[in-house]
Parts: structure tokens; C-alpha cells; sequence
């Protein structure tokens, strides 16, 4: 059965008002019971008097409402806001820039900005548990102008190649989930590193011939030679995570231009969110509430990410 689309006017009906949407929120969340953020209790929570979509418990004497203790803490925004920048940030093939979102939300482009690197935040997976297997193809890419483009005062010596630029590790499971994350560098060490409590042991990896995969040990590893014009050798083939690389450079080429190198790993986990919960397979509704089930506070502030 094909995955059902959402449309902006049926996103509307949905989230028409903040109460419709702070209520499908507390669904998603609480499975519609109110649960104190602060100690994980459903019982004797009462409605706030005087304060809208606020609760209070009575054992803790603490105030919530669905927003503590959440990505969405101490902001202003209405959460119908929230989640319709959400809806944007998973359906943007090629991502959504603070500009437009600014511009579709009426709101400062300071602080949309602000919301989709907490968004982006969310999108984490690295450490969420699920681990890759079967056939886990592997690939690294490097994200950073041309070098034929910048002035000749600019230009490093011996820069061919990814000298320079940021480089980002990604793992795909064949016809399953996708990880990836920024390294310092693809020597054999940091890719053995970098690989660690993402793939599991019984997995076969799927390289091309560079010498930082060749002491990749623990694994069944199967090489295609890109050198030699040879991108697929059976089953041995990386065609899967560069179709990833693909999608991450339209949004760098297309929508961004730029990604700064110390939030490159927030991109990266962007795109490969989408991906993973984007699938023909699911509807455009649930990436939406995949993404809410994940926004536990992160504790990022602005002052922390300007920082950073």
C-alpha cells in the first residue's frame, strides 16, 4: 500500500489553531495522558488555572506543559509554528533555508534559524542504538568549494583532492538505514574508530579501493576498484551511500551554499533523517511524528550554538 501524502491544506486542518495543534502534539507525546516531564508521573495532573495549555502535579508541584523539557523549551513560538517547521524540514528533499522559513512562518530569520539547527539536533541518530548489518556499504565525502574557484592568493599548494574541506563518513545499510557523521580525517585509524557501535560484526562492508579501508578489521570486506572504471564488482559496490552524498550536496549546492564546518554534523544528520524516515514506505504524517518522538531536550541555547 503506497504511503500516504499530506498537503499544505490538509496540513491546515490539522494544525489549523494552536489548540488543535498543542492537542495532536500531546497525542504524539503522552498518547493524549498529560505525563509530568519532570519525574515521568500520569497521576494528579490538573489543568492549570489561569494559564492556557499549562498543567500542574501535584506530587512534584511542578508546572509542563508538552513543550519542557523538549527542543520547543522557553520559546515563545506557538507550537502550531514548531510543528509546521518540522513538516518543511522533513518534506524539503533538498532542506529548507532560514530565509524561506522565515518567510513561510512570518517570523525573523535570527530565529528560524535557531529553530532548524534544534531541528537538526533531533535528527541525531549516531547515538540512538540501531545498528547497521547485512551488506553496509561505506563511503566518505568532502564538502568545501572548488578549488579552482577561489582567488590565487587563497588557493593551498598541493590542495587536490579534499585537502581543505570537511569530511563526512557515511554508512548505508543496502536497502535499510543510513548514518553518517564528520571525521578529521580518513586514515585507517579514524575510519576504524568512526565505525565502531554503528555496524554489526556479522555485517559484510562494501568499499571502494581507498588504503584507509584496506586495515578495516573484524568485518567480511568487499572492494569495488573506482580507479580501474570498476564501480560495481557483484555485489561489491557503494552505489547506495553516494546517492546519499547526492542528496547532501543538492541541499549544500542548492539551498544553503554554505555549511559552516563546525555544524556540518547537524546537515548531515538532517539529510540522513529524511532518508531514513522519508521512505515511499511512510507517510508523510509519521516523519513528521518520528521527528517529535525524538525531540528530547538537547539543551542547546542560542548563546551555546553561537558558541560552539
Amino acid at each position: 500500500m503506497p504511503a500516504k501524502t499530506i498537503s499544505i491544506m490538509g496540513l491546515m486542518d490539522l494544525f489549523g489553531d494552536e489548540a488543535k495543534s498543542v492537542a495532536w502534539l500531546e497525542k504524539i507525546r503522552w498518547q493524549g495522558k498529560p505525563t509530568c516531564p519532570h519525574c515521568n508521573n500520569s497521576d494528579h495532573i490538573v489543568v492549570r488555572k489561569g494559564k492556557r495549555f499549562t498543567y500542574r502535579h501535584k506530587a512534584c508541584r511542578k508546572e509542563f506543559t508538552v513543550k519542557t523539557k523538549t527542543i520547543m523549551r522557553g520559546s515563545n513560538l506557538p507550537i502550531q509554528r514548531w510543528l509546521i517547521a518540522m513538516y518543511l524540514a522533513m518534506t524539503a528533499r533538498k532542506g529548507i533555508s532560514s530565509l524561506q522559513l522565515s518567510k513561510e512562518l512570518g517570523i525573523t530569520q535570527k530565529t528560524s534559524w535557531f529553530m532548524l539547527q534544534r531541528i537538526r539536533e533531533i535528527c541525531k541518530q549516531g547515538d540512538s542504538g540501531f545498528m547497521l548489518k547485512g551488506i553496509v556499504e561505506i563511503d566518505e565525502t568532502y564538502i568545501g568549494g572548488k578549488e579552482d574557484n577561489r582567488h590565487a592568493n587563497k588557493k593551498r599548494k598541493g590542495s587536490q583532492g579534499g585537502s581543505g574541506k570537511a569530511i563526512v563518513l557515511g554508512m548505508r545499510e543496502r536497502g535499510g538505514s543510513v548514518k553518517a557523521m564528520q571525521i578529521d580525517n580518513a586514515s585507517n585509524s579514524a575510519l576504524n574508530k568512526a565505525l565502531q557501535g554503528h555496524i554489526k560484526r556479522s555485517a559484510t562492508i562494501c568499499t571502494d579501493e581507498w588504503r584507509g579501508y584496506a586495515g578495516i578489521s573484524g568485518y567480511t570486506h568487499r572492494m569495488a576498484n573506482h580507479s580501474a572504471k570498476r564501480h560495481v564488482d557483484g555485489s561489491a559496490h557503494a552505489n547506495g551511500i553516494e546517492s546519499v552524498w547526492a542528496a547532501l550536496k543538492r541541499g549544500f549546492c542548492g539551498t544553503y551554499h554554505q555549511f559552516s564546518a563546525k555544524r556540518l554534523d547537524r546537515y548531515a544528520n538532517e539529510s540522513t533523517f529524511r532518508l531514513n524516515k522519508g521512505n515511499c514506505a511512510i507517510d508523510t504524517i509519521d516523519r513528521v511524528s518520528a521527528l517529535v518522538r525524538n525531540a528530547g531536550d538537547k539543551g542547546l541555547t542560542y548563546k551555546g550554538l553561537i558558541g560552539d
